[in-house]
């Protein structure tokens, strides 16, 4: 596999089920736009891959969409995104930070399942679900979480990880005219 790097045009939708599965030489992807689904396994064993910008315009992240995906170590989960699949990020072991940006409502069991180095978590206001988000992060020491959202998230973490929550000061709206 002599791929290491993807350029996806403007035109395509939906990146599909499995597209780079294990393409280990790919070192970055750049989802662009028009994309607003990343499909099951679509980046799976892609032990390469070091760093991906996901876009605005992405609503859902599939299941096992980065499994496994050793090289990444930072990953930024944007505002359009309303759900994380089950595994999405599963044996990521190089994953340190993970910052989820408001919007994203579900994320599935073991998304975050054994990022042993996963260090930093920001999660935003309204994450209904999350079953076993964050199984096997032994590393977490950061829960990063908005201002008055301690006993929201009490009721969805793990106890183990209750020690790590810290409130966010609220950011300043900048007022409208």
């Amino acid at each position: 596999s002599g791929l290491t790097s993807v350029e996806i045009s403007n035109s395509v939708t939906s990146i599909g089920e499995a597209a780079f599965c294990n393409c280990k030489g790919l070192t970055s992807v750049e989802i662009p736009n028009s994309v607003t689904s990343i499909g099951d396994y679509a980046f799976s064993n892609c032990s390469g891959l070091t760093s991906v910008e996901i876009s605005n315009s992405v609503t859902s992240i599939g299941e096992a969409t980065f499994n496994g995906c050793t090289g990444l170590t930072s990953v930024t989960i944007p505002e359009g995104v309303t759900s994380i699949g089950k595994e999405a990020f599963n044996d990521c072991t190089g994953l340190t930070s993970v910052t989820i940006q408001e919007g994203v409502t579900s994320i599935g069991r073991n998304a975050f399942g054994d990022c042993s180095a996963l260090t930093t978590v920001t999660l935003p206001n309204g994450i209904k679900k999350m079953p076993n988000a964050f199984r096997g992060c032994t590393g977490i020491t950061t829960i990063n979480i908005p201002a008055k959202k301690t006993d929201y998230y009490k009721k969805r973490l793990p106890e183990e990880l209750h020690q790590f929550i810290v409130e966010m000061e609220p950011e300043k709206k900048a007022k409208k005219k």
